[in-house]
């Protein structure tokens, strides 16, 4: 199963899927987070990790080397890429939780993004998970990313939308995206929410535009606070309203067989 986390910039989606990761994990599922946010370089610490891996881009030469790959039929010389056979410096391992980055911009006038995306859209395609094994994408902020096909071999969208009219307005053209691709489940996860109130009010404007919403993580200080360090608290409101929506993921999974 293959699940991209999504919405709207500064919306938290890398708290939300480091928080997921983890709250899978318990379930004794394997989790691969797949970075695919060119700009935010912090998901390997929030995962617990103390160094980041290699990238894809820099396995395979650099935007310079990947750009020139783009012309060809593949990438990647492998048909399937499995988790046994990655090389150890492009993937990182701790504690049944599995680590890789697409790739970074690493300096002002390198030109725009789009080889990470299509190595993104490939990586994913030929990506073979077993059935204990559950992926989930950390994509880049807005919409761009669709039209780069990237979720094309995608199970879930999950749209974090956080307490603003722009961050619902974005996710309701993730939804429609989404579901122009085929994607069945998309469903929105409330972040950063400071009160019930307020999370009826998202909820209703999810609603009036068709998004389930299967989940509501509060505002919690200590991730505020955490988050100054780079990590996540070991337990907290946030933890537990992840844990939540981690159950909804798994009940998914059964009912679909994903």
């Amino acid at each position: 199963m293959k699940i991209e986390v999504c919405g709207k910039g500064g919306s938290g989606k890398s708290t939300v899927v480091a928080l997921l990761a983890q709250e899978i994990r318990r379930h004794s599922y394997e989790v691969l987070v797949v970075d695919s946010d060119e700009s935010n370089t912090g998901l390997y610490k929030m995962l617990g990790f103390e160094d980041s891996p290699v990238s894809l881009m820099e396995m395979l030469g650099g935007k310079t080397s990947l750009k020139g790959k783009m012309a060809e039929p593949n990438i990647f010389k492998e048909n399937e890429i499995s988790l046994a056979n990655m090389p150890k410096e492009n993937i990182g391992r701790k504690d049944g939780l599995r680590f890789v980055i697409i790739g970074k911009i690493l300096q002002s006038l390198e030109g725009c993004a789009c080889p990470m995306g299509v190595l993104s859209r490939e990586f994913l395609n030929k990506l073979r998970l077993d059935g204990n094994q559950i992926a989930i994408v950390d994509m880049e902020a807005g919409v761009e990313h669709f039209g780069r096909g990237v979720e094309t071999s995608i199970d879930i969208i999950i749209i974090v939308v956080e307490p603003s009219m722009e961050s619902v307005n974005v996710a309701e053209r993730i939804y429609r995206f989404a579901s122009g691709l085929g994607i069945k489940n998309i469903w929105g996860v409330l972040n950063k929410i400071p009160s019930e109130a307020v999370a009826s009010k998202l909820q209703v404007e999810l609603e009036k535009r068709r998004i389930e919403t299967v989940g509501c993580i509060h505002f919690d200080s200590d991730v505020s606070s955490f988050g100054m360090e780079g990590t996540l608290p070991p337990q907290g409101k946030a933890r537990s309203d992840a844990k939540a929506v981690s159950g909804r993921i798994m009940l998914a999974k059964k009912k679909y067989k994903l």
